[in-house]
């Protein structure tokens, strides 16, 4: 069966897109109990953005700290039991941050209309009802979030995303201007999700023309941001960015991630190692997947100076590296997208933990 996904409903993009939200969200504010809430990064409050979040007074704004640990099933859960228990449903969720954000922004507009805990819809086509109306602005560019269909959630159990047609954003608003917060480090990172995402979609079995369109015009754009004659942080890479972003959650929405990804969820389950620098510590390692992709990924680190540690394993317990082999394993998705759907007849734990003793 071919994937019959769903795309944002609407996107607006341009310097000063920002200031379009109050007019975009007038439209919504009738629906349910007639308030918003904004899903704002902790990094922002008491600053300049802060000032110009369009919150009315019935509205309500949360300030949400990710800065150590990913988005949980619990703190998805406690949001939405607040929101409900003092104001009702809301009209609308508007997530402005990064990727984090925006999937805390997508879970919670899923679960004020489904009862017990996001734990019970981690997985695909799991969520029973519609969500109500959210919005994505992103202030990082890279993680594909503002396009995606999942909601990556940390529960208890397993991180595996809330994914159905009900998770993709009804509105996206792509401002680059809020990009010149970023700092060079969580640039980094962020953006070679992008990278990493088109380099694995094309890396597999699921790969074909749809994702190569997306894929390739992202990883140009890429390039020039981190390779060119101009690569750095600058409002006109910023622009570059913000769409590589949008293009690489597209190629690889019509494809699959692989082995790095997989080994970046082992990182961020158990050690709560971020998205972005997790599936860098990983890809530094997996030329045999690759191949020269690797090597230009190297000669982007270089370039702009960014601290990537090794030897990280020679501190983990065996235990630690068999819990993260463990998490990896059971991503049967990305490694039938790497190896082939027969990758456990080729593919073990132990091949695995060999890959995390690497890093």
């Amino acid at each position: 069966m071919h994937k019959n996904f769903k795309n944002i409903d609407k996107i607006v993009y341009g310097k000063g897109a920002f200031n379009q939200i109050d007019d975009i969200l007038a439209a919504k504010r009738d629906e349910n109990d007639k308030f918003m809430v904004f899903i704002v990064d902790k990094y922002f409050e008491g600053k300049e953005l802060a000032d110009r979040i369009p919150a009315h007074a019935e509205d309500m704004v949360f300030f949400e700290d990710i800065d150590q640990y990913e988005p949980t099933t619990d703190q998805v859960d406690n949001l939405r039991d607040k929101i409900l228990a003092e104001k009702g449903v809301p009209a609308g969720i508007i997530g402005i941050g990064g990727g984090s954000i925006m999937d805390i922004a997508k879970a919670l507009s899923l679960m004020v209309t489904n009862e017990g805990s996001s734990q019970l819809y981690q997985g695909l086509n799991l969520v029973k009802k519609a969500g109500v109306y959210h919005m994505g602005v992103p202030t990082v560019a890279g993680t594909g979030a503002e396009c995606s269909m999942t909601a990556v959630l940390t529960g208890p159990v397993k991180k595996l995303g809330l994914k159905c047609d009900w998770t993709v954003f009804n509105q996206a608003v792509l401002d680059p201007e809020l990009l010149s917060t970023v700092d060079t480090n969580q640039w980094f990172y962020t953006g070679m999700d992008c990278y990493i995402h088109c380099i694995e979609a094309e890396s597999g079995l699921y790969f074909n023309a749809y994702s190569k369109a997306y894929g390739d015009q992202a990883l140009a754009l890429c390039r020039e941001v981190y390779l060119g004659e101009n690569a750095g942080q600058n409002l006109e890479n910023d622009e570059k960015l913000m769409i590589a972003s949008l293009f690489g959650g597209l190629s690889l929405t019509y494809s699959e991630v692989g082995a790095c990804h997989a080994l970046s969820y082992g990182l961020s389950k158990i050690l709560g190692t971020r998205h972005g620098y997790a599936n860098c510590l990983a890809f530094y390692h997996l030329e045999e997947f690759y191949g020269d992709a690797v090597n230009e990924f190297k000669s982007m680190i270089e370039k702009h100076n960014v601290d990537l540690p090794q030897g990280l394993s020679k501190e983990w317990s065996e235990e630690t590296i068999d819990a993260m082999a463990e998490v990896a394993y059971n991503l049967p998705h990305m490694w039938n997208h790497a190896i082939g759907l027969d990758w456990k007849e080729k593919w073990t734990k132990e091949d695995i933990k060999k890959l995390y003793r690497r890093l």
